[in-house]
């Protein structure tokens, strides 16, 4: 049995014996949102490896939305690749449940915009495959092992590789460790925002709050965190592997975000950490709540 029938069967519902139920999340579902939103965000790094494959790239494959009528099905297709349009080229890989125009076998060219997911193996690893993970945190926890089992992959929380700049809140973090890591200074400040971070100080203290005290506090801010650089020396953030498994919306400006860290030695750990969409972009706040 092929990697993508061993995920999904034949059927979105289907009982096979030895092997857990298989259950699409429905396409309204938060978790399945979010990782389709997820996938679209860092296909750029799927592209370059798919370009350029490296010996621990064991399998690459691709998820797309397919559209007949008023029916729609999201379709993983294998052996992908791109044209020089970004135009994307593949063969279906799994059985077809509610669309007819497509078939199992079939290879088929679809435009990039409908990609929903995609996955490689890496050293035996999955990396993306962001619905398979939504699929999976969707079934109870005492089935979990026998899920992984039946997949016959390792899934962890993964490796995700946003783009580091202020498009993203996941982006602007890792913009500010590349920043700590260089030991650039104005990087770093870059991206923060001690405006924010002053009124948000203040309005917890229940303080009065006009642009003089924000101003000031924002000020005494940008010095502690320029101090506490100068005299503690700057955060190593090299080698880290990270992973962004979770948004938490506070408003539409501020996210918490849960980042987890592997670290060289194999050390890991979960912090989250406030971000804030400002004027320039994605910047944080700093760190909400360490897990360790």
């Amino acid at each position: 049995m092929g990697l993508l029938s061993k995920i999904f069967g034949k059927k979105n519902v289907e009982e096979r014996k030895d092997e857990p139920d298989m259950v699409y999340v429905p396409g309204e579902d938060e978790r399945m949102n979010w990782a389709i939103e997820k996938a679209n965000l860092t296909l750029w790094y799927f592209e370059e490896s798919l370009a350029n494959p490296q010996p621990h790239h064991a399998y690459f494959s691709v998820k797309v939305h397919i559209i007949d009528g008023e029916n729609s099905e999201h379709i993983w297709l294998t052996e992908p690749h791109f044209d020089d349009e970004g135009n994307l080229f593949g063969t279906v890989g799994n059985e077809p449940v509610s669309v007819g125009t497509v078939k199992l076998n079939q290879k088929i060219g679809i435009d990039r915009d409908l990609i929903s997911d995609w996955m490689s193996i890496e050293n035996g690893r999955l990396i993306g495959g962001y619905t398979i993970r939504a699929i999976r945190d969707g079934i109870p926890e005492k089935d979990k092992a026998e899920f992984d089992s039946s997949v016959g992959l390792y899934i962890d929380e993964g490796i995700d590789y946003f783009r580091p700049n202020a498009d993203t809140p996941e982006g602007a973090i890792l913009a500010l460790e590349n920043a700590y890591n260089a030991k650039d200074l104005e990087a770093a400040i870059a991206c923060k925002d001690f405006s924010e971070e002053a009124r948000i100080m203040l309005s917890k203290l229940k303080m009065e709050l006009d642009d003089d005290i924000i101003n000031e506090t924002a000020e005494v801010l940008k010095l502690s965190f320029i101090n506490s650089t100068e005299e503690h020396g700057f955060p190593d953030f090299s080698g880290l592997q990270n992973a962004f498994p979770e948004r938490k919306k506070i408003d539409d400006s501020h996210w918490v975000i849960t980042e987890i860290c592997w670290f060289p030695d194999g050390g890991k750990s979960t912090q989250l950490l406030n971000t804030y969409k400002s004027p320039k972009g994605w910047v944080v706040l700093g760190l909400a709540e360490t897990e360790e």
